[in-house]
């Protein structure tokens, strides 16, 4: 069974040049085309594709738009980024939008086939280049969260990071009084205290992200 592709791009020449590339194969059909975001929204209710291959920057609705409408009132229809942009910021908001792939217009030919079959298939494709920005992306969120973490383990006193302790252990106030020989009130006031620095809500929440985050070491 052909894949059926609906191409969305405001060039013309580059939907012709796609269309001819795409008609030589066996497993793709080209459905169709779309000049703008919404001319592809109403395309699409004609035409039922498989996939879209989508450019982002264009007039009227752009494709990072439609890619997150797409996603939710035809979530079975795929989404393939095809754009200029090497950017981290248009690729992780088209994959925020629900696109499986993202490959940029200098791509071979082999390159788009590729990616036009595996995102049919439900997988994903990315351009080589765009994949070390997804992995930068996913570092730099990582050292985020790392430093978060590490300025949370320092604004924490040490007799706060021993109440922490006792209230993993599943201590109530008045356990955690008795045992470090304070005032239940005295208790209750750090407890409040590390809530409002940790910005959670409740007990659970507090013991929830003292354990994913280590924050007693």
């Amino acid at each position: 069974m052909k894949t059926k592709v609906l191409l969305i791009d405001d060039h013309h020449l580059v939907r012709k040049g796609i269309r001819l590339l795409l008609e030589d194969t066996d497993d793709i059909d080209v459905v169709g085309e779309a000049g703008d975001g919404k001319d592809g929204l109403e395309k699409i209710k004609v035409l039922s594709p498989d996939l879209l291959l989508v450019d982002i920057s264009m007039p009227e609705m752009n494709g990072i738009e439609m890619v997150s409408i797409v996603k939710k009132d035809y979530p079975s229809i795929k989404s393939l980024m095809l754009s200029m942009h090497n950017s981290e910021e248009y690729v992780l908001k088209s994959l925020e939008a629900g696109a499986l792939g993202y490959i940029l217009k200098d791509s071979t030919q082999e390159d788009m086939l590729k990616a036009i079959r595996e995102v049919g298939k439900g997988g994903h494709y990315f351009s080589a280049s765009i994949i070390h920005l997804i992995i930068n992306a996913y570092l730099n969120l990582n050292r985020q969260i790392e430093r978060q973490s590490e300025k949370k383990k320092n604004n924490l006193s040490e007799r706060e990071k021993e109440i922490i302790g006792l209230l993993i252990e599943g201590m109530n106030s008045k356990e955690v009084a008795e045992k470090l020989d304070l005032s239940v009130r005295t208790v209750d006031n750090h407890r409040a205290n590390i809530m409002k620095r940790l910005q959670v809500r409740n007990t659970a929440e507090l013991v929830k992200i003292a354990v994913e985050e280590d924050l007693l070491t």
